[in-house]
């Protein structure tokens, strides 16, 4: 097995999971991305290459027990120890409340919370023997707060945060390092400046959070000597109101 550390981000899309993953691979980490088409990974993994850095594609549904299991047993196995698991799925949704069909509900919830819990589980198994690593769960706006019309989202990361805040109680004394991210406000994404072109003008002002300091933050949160751990980051725009 190889000796270089791996990271894992499960959510790799084109802009959060995908600057997290190129920031820890220019760092020397072995990005291993996942998402639920392996194909759809390629231009990140071609991208991180380019750059000089390694990765590996996974395709993964991370709501499938086994499919999780599999991923970090080849991590382990073929790629190095994994030191870190940064788990960055949404599922976003806006449906009012008796419009909300059970089948959003469940599938928002496994999307969101559940893959979640088994993307921490697993990776604590492995960060358990070597008494070392950091999660960070990527949380938002409805982490803390219920919108209207966001029942299914809220309810499914409010469920994410308590996860990560149980986690770390019970992995922080054994040199586990937990977090949980508040990313509060439009991410500079194609889907913004498509959908809410008013909102993606602000971006000129940095009224959007740029994917790249996020990830920048995350490697912070990853180099946090453990007599300063930070548990919960909230990350917003300056002029985002909170």
């Amino acid at each position: 097995m190889s000796a270089q550390k791996a990271v894992l981000v499960v959510g790799a899309g084109d802009a959060t999971g995908g600057a997290i993953a190129r920031r820890f691979a220019r760092e020397g980490y072995v990005a291993c991305v996942a998402r639920r088409t392996a194909a759809r990974l390629e231009p990140l993994v071609a991208q991180i290459e380019a750059d000089g850095g390694q990765a590996r594609a996974f395709g993964c549904d991370a709501r499938e027990e086994d499919q999780v299991v599999a991923m970090v047993e080849t991590i382990e196995a073929e790629v190095g120890p994994l030191e870190v698991a940064v788990f960055n799925i949404g599922g976003n949704v806006y449906f009012g409340i008796t419009e909300t069909t059970a089948r959003v509900y469940r599938k928002v919830w496994e999307m969101s919370a559940f893959a979640g819990f088994l993307t921490g589980r697993e990776a604590a198994r492995v960060m358990r023997p070597r008494q070392h690593g950091t999660m960070i769960f990527t949380g938002a706006t409805a982490s803390i707060r219920g919108g209207a019309g966001f029942s299914a989202f809220s309810g499914a990361k409010f469920a994410l945060r308590s996860l990560a805040q149980s986690m770390a109680r019970e992995l922080g004394p054994e040199g586990i390092h937990v977090a949980h991210t508040i990313i509060d406000g439009a991410i500079d994404t194609d889907f913004i400046r498509d959908n809410f072109p008013d909102r993606y003008a602000l971006k000129d002002k940095a009224g959007i959070l740029d994917p790249d300091h996020i990830a920048d933050a995350y490697w912070q949160l990853h180099c946090q000597p453990r007599d300063t751990w930070t548990h919960e980051l909230d990350l917003r725009p300056w002029m985002e109101n909170f």
